[in-house]
């Protein structure tokens, strides 16, 4: 006697979609090279995704910078060691924050309207229609809509780095009575090419696993709107949880290997 997929056990579900997820992304990564490859379409979900998160990610990113210069700044004072304030809260900024408030914005607002807009072609069966016709819809919508999304975080990601490093120096030279010298030379001295170049990696990574999960959420949405409304509210859940184990996880390897400045 057969199971259904409905009267499995929640982890072999759970495992299962883990499993159709991870295939989906080796999709996109093996439709990428093939021709025709849509150029119109990336364009188009490029200034898409850029459009609905520049103004949220800059914004966030000046509170984000404040918060952690204010709080260093304050901690520094109160061990004596001001002169790394700029040191310890840039680097914050560029490892921590600016690659996770990118890739929040990204699968908030960038990823959400990505599932919604693949959930409504699903239900209307625009996707059958294609598989009908022998185009990959993986080719045709997919792999344009990744590519946006990681092409889009990486932009966003140098500039909540630049836009929250210079909210820091504000904050903590302006408010916290901070010497600007002392700023810079701290963050000079200890900071190194490597900080920037795990933080765009992070961010590429980052960009991938949104647009996969919001993708595959929206290929394979519920029954009728309410089944494309849960499954957008499923990606941002999804996405949240799966970048914050994943920036553990390349946190942990870039301190193994990366010894730090001045050793």
């Amino acid at each position: 006697m057969s199971i259904g997929a409905g009267s499995r056990p929640a982890p072999v579900r759970g495992l299962a979609q883990v499993g159709r997820m991870t295939t989906l992304g080796w999709e996109v990564v093996r439709y990428t090279p093939r021709r025709p490859f849509q150029w119109r379409e990336l364009v188009q979900q490029c200034w898409f995704f850029a459009s609905v998160t520049i103004l949220p990610t800059a914004l966030v990113s000046i509170p984000f910078g404040a918060v952690i210069a204010l709080q260093l700044g304050s901690l520094t004072q109160q061990i004596g060691a001001q002169s790394f304030t700029g040191a310890a809260s840039a680097l914050a900024i560029v490892q921590q924050a600016s690659p996770l408030i990118t890739a929040l914005l990204v699968a908030g607002a960038g990823g959400s309207a990505m599932c919604a807009d693949l959930g409504s072609r699903a239900i209307r069966e625009e996707i059958d229609a294609l598989e009908v016709l022998g185009v990959s819809p993986i080719q045709r919508l997919v792999v344009p809509r990744v590519l946006a999304v990681i092409i889009v975080a990486v932009l966003l990601n140098g500039l909540v780095s630049v836009v929250g490093v210079a909210g820091g120096y504000f904050f903590n030279v302006v408010l916290q009575g901070g010497t600007p010298g002392a700023y810079l030379a701290s963050f000079n001295a200890l900071a190194q090419l490597p900080d920037l170049w795990v933080s765009e990696v992070k961010a590429v990574v980052y960009g991938f696993v949104a647009g996969v999960v919001a993708a595959y959420r929206g290929l394979y949405p519920g029954r009728g709107p309410k089944g494309v409304g849960d499954s957008v509210n499923q990606t941002v859940v999804v996405t949240f949880l799966l970048l914050f184990l994943i920036n553990v996880v390349i946190t942990g390897i870039y301190l193994q290997i990366v010894p730090p400045k001045g050793m």
